[in-house]
C-alpha cells in the first residue's frame, strides 16, 4: 500500500448522532494488527460483540456505562464527561470472550481497539488511579501522557496511552520512530516494530493539529491537518505533532506489533533539542485525579 496524506488521514464520520464516528480496519490500512472504532451511545442504548481471535481494549472517552462480559459485570464504568475533564477508565478483554456495553448517560463515547492474538489473558478493569501520569519533554514541547495499557500490562500486543498537548506545543517530539525490531548484544529491546493509531479530539470544534509522518528513505512524507475525531495512521517512520495556538489537542494512541513496548528511536537530526529543555510547561498536567473529587 502507498502511504500518502490521503491514505493516512481518516476523516471523522461524525454527524452528532449515535453509532460509529471513527474507524480503522487493519486490512484497509495495509497492516497486520490494529483495528479501531470510536462509538457514541445514548442512555439505554447497547453495543456488544464476541471478541473471536482478537484481544480488545475499551477506553471510555466520556460518560458512564455498564459492561457485561463473559467474565462478569462491571457497573458504573466511567466518570469524566469528556476527555478534557478527568482521567480514563478502560477494560481489557482477551480472545474468545463476549461483552455488551449499556450506556447509563447520553453521549457515552468509547474507543474500541482489537488486535489478533493466540494468547489468553485475564479480563481487567483499568481505573483512573491505575493510570500513571507522565509529563514528558520541555519548553513548548512539554506534553502529558496517561498510561492506560502501558508496557508490562498483562496482555499480548496492545499498548494504549492518551496524550494532552497544550496550546501551541509540540508532542511526539523530537520526532521518533518504532518501525524496526532491534535488540542489543544482551538481548535488550532497543526499538519495537509497531503500527500506531492517533485518534484526535480538540477542546473546541474549530480547532486542529498538524502531524507529519515521514521515513528515512523518503517513500513516506506527508503533512496532515487533523480535526476533532479524525484518525492518523502511522505505519512506519517519524511522526511529530503540533497543537494550534489557542487549542488543547488530545489524542488516543493504540499501538501493536513486534513487542508490547514503546521502545523507539529519535530522528538524529533533531535529537539535539532535548539538551535545550531547561524547564517544563507549568500548564501541565491538564487533567488529573484532583479534577474528579
Amino acid at each position: 500500500m502507498k502511504y500518502t496524506a490521503e491514505t493516512m488521514l481518516i476523516k471523522a464520520q461524525n454527524d452528532g448522532g449515535t453509532g460509529v464516528f471513527a474507524s480503522v480496519e487493519a486490512q484497509k490500512a495495509g497492516w497486520d494488527y490494529l483495528n479501531m472504532a470510536a462509538i457514541r451511545l445514548n442512555a439505554g442504548e447497547r453495543f456488544g460483540k464476541d471478541t473471536g481471535e482478537y484481544e480488545n481494549a475499551i477506553v471510555i472517552l466520556g460518560g458512564r456505562c455498564t459492561i457485561t462480559t463473559s467474565d462478569g459485570t462491571f457497573q458504573n464504568v466511567g466518570r469524566r464527561p469528556n476527555v478534557f475533564s478527568g482521567m480514563p477508565y478502560a477494560l481489557y478483554i482477551s480472545r474468545r470472550k463476549s461483552f455488551e456495553i449499556t450506556a447509563l448517560t447520553d453521549d457515552l463515547e468509547f474507543a474500541l481497539c482489537w488486535v489478533p492474538t493466540d494468547e489468553d489473558h485475564p479480563t481487567q478493569l483499568v481505573t483512573p488511579s491505575m493510570c500513571p501520569i507522565e509529563i514528558r519533554g520541555g519548553g513548548n514541547a512539554t506534553r502529558q501522557i496517561n498510561g492506560i495499557i502501558p508496557p508490562g500490562f498483562d496482555c499480548h500486543r496492545i499498548v494504549c496511552v492518551e496524550v494532552y498537548t497544550p496550546s501551541g506545543n509540540w508532542s511526539s517530539y523530537p520526532p521518533h520512530k518504532h518501525d524496526v525490531h532491534r535488540v542489543d548484544a544482551q538481548g535488550n529491546l532497543l526499538e519495537a516494530d509497531l503500527e500506531e493509531i492517533y485518534f484526535y479530539k480538540i477542546d473546541r470544534p474549530e480547532g486542529y493539529a498538524y502531524q507529519r509522518v515521514y521515513n528515512e528513505s523518503g517513500t513516506i512524507d506527508a503533512l496532515m491537518m487533523a480535526r476533532n475525531h479524525d484518525v492518523v495512521l502511522v505505519p512506519e517512520g517519524y511522526h511529530p505533532v503540533v497543537s494550534a495556538h489557542g487549542y488543547t489537542t488530545y489524542y488516543l494512541n493504540f499501538l501493536a506489533g513486534s513487542a508490547q513496548s514503546l521502545a523507539n528511536s529519535d530522528d538524529p537530526t533533531y535529537a539535539w533539542v532535548k539538551e535545550t529543555w531547561a524547564e517544563r510547561d507549568p500548564r501541565l498536567p491538564l487533567v488529573s485525579l484532583d479534577m474528579e473529587k
